[in-house]
């Protein structure tokens, strides 16, 4: 009978030990308003990395820490809207959303549904994401990372998702002005010379017999590009570049 109260008090110490600290993290997100998974604390690098030798290019400087802080010191994480390439945060997410990662969102991110997103060891917010807002994200920046798509060529020159669609958190139903386009590949008068057939002039299909029509016509993120001259004209060869 003693050995059994003996065991019994034995397991209920062992419960409390293992129990306990997650309970009370629990709490502490509650009373702040987090969900307990999205509390969002900085994790050093080192449980991924044994050191930054071998993720770094030779040249750079040594790194003080082992955070993502550490790296914000001299990186801006984003350009919060302009198309231009932001090396850092477009490898950073490059690397570590290929298939044979495929870290999550919140090593890196803190996130309170419906209320805030933004990286750990910062006070910024992008937004407010739903759960479903999430996981749009989630499979778009998973598509950039490695699909046939225009969004994976765009990270690949170090253009982050918000460098085509703006500061405001991705919609299903999001699509890219004309303008938004031409800031990198215009004027149109100069790409649509870029463009034109040698044997067939006016088969441009930047200089159309319709008029202005959208991008996104022909040229699509998430998805399989077509060329739109090919619904009325299926005898011309054209062909996506």
């Amino acid at each position: 009978m003693q050995r059994k109260w003996l065991m019994l008090w034995i397991l209920l110490a062992l419960i409390t030990v293992v129990c306990l600290p997650v309970i009370e993290r629990t709490e502490a997100a509650k009373a702040k308003g987090e969900p307990a998974q999205t509390a969002g604390k900085e994790k050093s690098c080192t449980v991924c990395h044994a050191d930054f030798k071998t993720v770094l290019p030779e040249t750079h400087p040594p790194v003080k820490g082992d955070t993502l802080s550490a790296c914000l010191e001299c990186h801006a994480p984003g350009e919060r809207g302009k198309a231009e390439p932001n090396k850092f945060a477009a490898r950073l997410h490059l690397a570590h959303l290929k298939s044979q990662v495929k870290a999550d969102c919140l090593e890196c991110h803190t996130w309170q549904p419906g209320k805030s997103f933004g990286l750990v060891g910062t006070t910024d917010s992008y937004g407010a994401p739903s759960e479903e807002d999430m996981n749009l994200m989630k499979r778009m920046f998973t598509s950039a990372a490695e699909s046939a798509n225009l969004d994976a060529r765009h990270v690949s020159k170090d253009i982050t998702c918000d460098g085509c669609h703006g500061k405001d958190l991705p919609r299903e139903e999001d699509t890219v002005e004309n303008a938004k386009c031409l800031e990198c590949h215009g004027p149109m008068d100069e790409l649509a010379a870029k463009t034109a057939p040698k044997d067939f002039p006016d088969r441009n299909p930047h200089k159309s017999h319709l008029g202005e029509i959208n991008c996104t016509v022909c040229h699509s993120g998430h998805a399989e590009s077509k060329v739109y001259c090919l619904e009325c004209h299926p005898t011309f060869d054209m062909k996506m570049k």
